[in-house]
Order: C-alpha cells, then structure tokens, then sequence
C-alpha cells in the first residue's frame, strides 16, 4: 500500500508545485520560489524546499532574454515598435541607384536582406529588402528618397509589440521557475516510474521555453531593424524613345509594296500556268471524252423489238 501511494503523493507535490509557482507569479514576484514554498515532507521527513536551478543545457544556461518586464516600460525605456515600409522609385540609371542606396543602407548600420533583379537594358528593374537601425529609420528613408529621380508611391507602417514582449517574459520566467521546482522534485524522486514522469513534465516545460525565446527573440529583432522594400525602374520615356529609334517609315513602305508585287507574282504566275498548262490539258481531256462517247453510242447493240402477240385461229365452220 505504502509502495502505490508513493507515486500519488509524488504527482500531488508536482501539482502542488506548480500552482503555488503560478500564484506568486501574478502576484507580480519575478524571482524563483524560496525555501518555504509549501512543499510537504520529503520521505526521509526533512522539509523538499527546491533547490537552486540546475544547468539544463547550453539552451537555458544563462539566458537573460526576459530582463524586459513591465519594470522596464515604466523606466522610461519607452515602447517596442516594428516598422515596416515600402518604397518604389524611377531612377536614371538602375546600377548606380543600387549602389548609391546600399552605401546609405550600410553607412546606416544597415544591411541587404534580399534582392531580385528583371529585365535588361530599357526593360530593367529590380526589388531589394533592407534591413535598418529603428533609430536610423527617418534619416536612411530619407537618403533613400534621393536616389531616385522621382518617387512613384511610398507607404509606411508601425506595429507596438511592447506587451507582447513584456507577455513573454513573463511566461519565460514562469517556466523556468517551475523548470527548476521540477529539477528539485527529480532529486528526491527515488523509483524509475517517478523519475519517468517528472522527466516528461520537465521536457515539456522545456520545449516551452524554447519556443516562447524564439518568439521573444524575433520580436526584439524585428523592433531593433525595420524593413525596408525599395523597387527601384527606369523612366517610361526611356523605352518609347527606344522604340522610337527603331521605326523607319520608309523601311516601311518598302517592305509593303515588296509584299505586294510578291502577291502580284503569285498570282500572274497562277494565270500563266493556267493558260499554257491547265487549259489546254481540259481541252484535250474534253475532246477525248467527247469521242469515247460518240463511240459507245455508236456501236452500242440495239434493245430487239417485242414480238406481236399471236392471233387466235377462227373455229371451223
């Protein structure tokens, strides 16, 4: 009975453990629990106060990432803000655009994140993403503008994630509050079932970590580097004038009336060809079929006449 009632008792203290942690936290406590977190009596009867976090791997040794709290916003730190725009420029000569504005971008602090490219000579064209400094933001857009010779559109925008950044620091530490209660529990844990399901608790808690740093991370990233997409073409005028240049009216009409006197050859030649040849072909064809015919009618025999029906002989008298 003692042996059953061991593993209940075990499961009732991870429950126990993660409920008091979840309490002290919206309470607004950002350390790990002390000692006199309510744990009942381990076997040997001292008290299971947990114990300091353990080394969980190079992927939670010595994280700092959710040092941004509601602290923080009230200091003055001011808000987390993601900026993005795009931008799209007619420009005089398509390369030296290009490397005019990634000399900006990179004097900016900022890098090419990609780039594409279309097209050939009047045609040509391409679209580049940026990634700039927030606190450059302004003054590169600005430089940006210059390149070009005309702006043709330009549209910006802004997204505040300073909550959902506080959000998930705050669950992080959570986590890694009851990561270390649950590497506490695994120290007393005596019977391989008990260890078994800790560990699958504590696996669990892990992956959740993992996954919220990302997230933290990509919004901390996305708020330090706005992005930037600039399309950068050639002035219109450019390939009318190219197509301008490549029309020659007289070529034109030379080119029609060759195309004429063609179809004037084809059919003068269709007509001699009728006259000497085909004509006289029917001709001959017609006479010798007109005197096949006179002849099968000629000696064709002749249907013989119907004989006179016989007369009945009178009666003797």
């Amino acid at each position: 009975m003692i042996a059953s009632f061991r593993p209940t008792l075990l499961r009732g203290l991870v429950v126990l453990a993660v409920l008091s942690l979840a309490i002290a936290a919206c309470g607004g406590s950002a350390a790990a629990p002390s000692t006199d977190s309510g744990f009942p009596a381990g076997e040997d009867g001292a008290g299971a106060a947990p114990a300091p976090a353990a080394t969980a791997g190079p992927a939670f040794a010595g994280n700092t990432d959710e040092q941004f709290t509601n602290a923080d916003a009230a200091a003055g730190k001011g808000p987390l803000i993601v900026r993005t725009g795009q931008l799209n420029l007619e420009v005089a000569v398509l390369d030296d655009a290009l490397a005019a504005a990634e000399r900006a971008v990179t004097a900016a602090g900022g890098y090419v994140a990609a780039s594409q490219r279309q097209g050939d000579d009047e045609n040509a064209g391409a679209m580049v993403t940026y990634r700039i400094p927030v606190e450059r933001w302004e003054a590169t857009l600005a430089a940006l503008r210059k390149v070009g010779v005309k702006v043709l559109s330009e549209q910006t925008g802004s997204e505040e994630v300073t909550s959902q950044v506080v959000d998930l620091g705050a669950r992080l530490t959570n986590l890694r509050a009851t990561e270390s209660a649950l590497q506490a529990i695994m120290t007393k844990a005596t019977k391989i079932p008990d260890i078994l399901e800790v560990q699958a608790q504590l696996t669990g808690v892990r992956q959740e970590i993992e996954q919220l740093t990302a997230q933290k991370q990509s919004l901390e990233e996305r708020a330090a580097m706005a992005t930037l997409t600039v399309g950068y073409s050639l002035p219109p005028t450019v390939a009318v004038v190219a197509v301008q240049e490549g029309w020659d009216p007289a070529n034109e009409v030379d080119r029609a009336a060759a195309t004429l006197v063609g179809l004037g050859q084809g059919v003068a030649n269709a007509a001699i060809w009728f006259v000497i040849v085909l004509l006289p072909l029917a001709l001959v064809l017609g006479i010798l079929v007109g005197v096949a015919w006179l002849v099968a009618r000629r000696f064709r025999p002749r249907p013989a006449a119907p004989a006179s029906p016989a007369t009945p002989e009178a009666p003797a008298a």
